[in-house]
């Protein structure tokens, strides 16, 4: 029989609790499942929705805004001055909006927001969350060592490059506004929204690319 580690065991608690989801989101689950059981929904197409929602149709608002900001120098003032202001410009209004503040990636900055005490988020931009901007993991991690988090998810940050690191609050949201790739010069306003991912307004991506048939495309719209 293992023995008890008394001091193994308070050390894995908090990290066992620390992945329970909360009392909605249980109840969520319970209602799919019961779903499921009675053959009147399809798990999968419920993970389809929610995949598509979060990484395309979510964070195509805030793409617009940040294209927007690409193309007109006098709005993207306007934005890093007063977030919800800028965006308010566009019709952009409602959840977790009311106070939101714009930070800017330059060739020797790099932002990266997280909220260290829940989830706290601009959704009237970017949809719903990413299940990893939840966890304490990253939540607590993006504080102490923001390079390590990158690189989990593929960006390499120079030394020269200064990480400035946003806690979001219940008060206070954050976007991050990615530089320009280079190459979409030519491109339609349009066209380099569709550049734009939610990680990079999150800032766990840097680097945005534009591939060929990308300019050819922007050049005719």
């Amino acid at each position: 029989m293992t023995e008890y580690d008394a001091k193994q065991a308070a050390h894995l608690h908090p990290i066992i609790h620390s992945h329970v989801p909360s009392e909605p989101a249980l109840r969520v689950k319970a209602l799919e499942t019961l779903l499921v059981e009675k053959g009147m929904l399809d798990s999968a197409a419920v993970d389809a929705w929610v995949e598509v929602y979060s990484e395309e149709i979510g964070p195509r608002t805030g793409a617009g805004v940040v294209a927007r900001a690409w193309c007109d120098d006098a709005f993207r003032q306007r934005l890093l001055a007063d977030g919800a202001s800028a965006v308010a410009e566009l019709g952009i209004t409602g959840w977790a909006l009311g106070n939101l503040k714009v930070v800017e990636n330059t060739a020797t900055v790099h932002n990266l927001v997280v909220c260290t005490l829940c989830s706290c988020y601009p959704h009237g931009l970017l949809g719903i969350q990413p299940s990893w901007y939840k966890l304490e993991a990253y939540r607590s991690r993006a504080v102490r060592d923001p390079r390590g988090i990158l690189a989990e998810f593929h960006e390499t940050i120079p030394d020269n490059v200064r990480i400035d690191v946003w806690d979001s609050t219940a008060e206070l949201r954050y976007l991050v506004l990615p530089q320009k790739p280079e190459g979409s010069e030519t491109m339609s306003e349009e066209s380099l929204a569709a550049l734009v991912t939610r990680n990079s307004m999150i800032g766990t991506q840097r680097h945005l690319s534009v591939g060929i048939g990308e300019v050819s495309r922007g050049r005719n719209s």
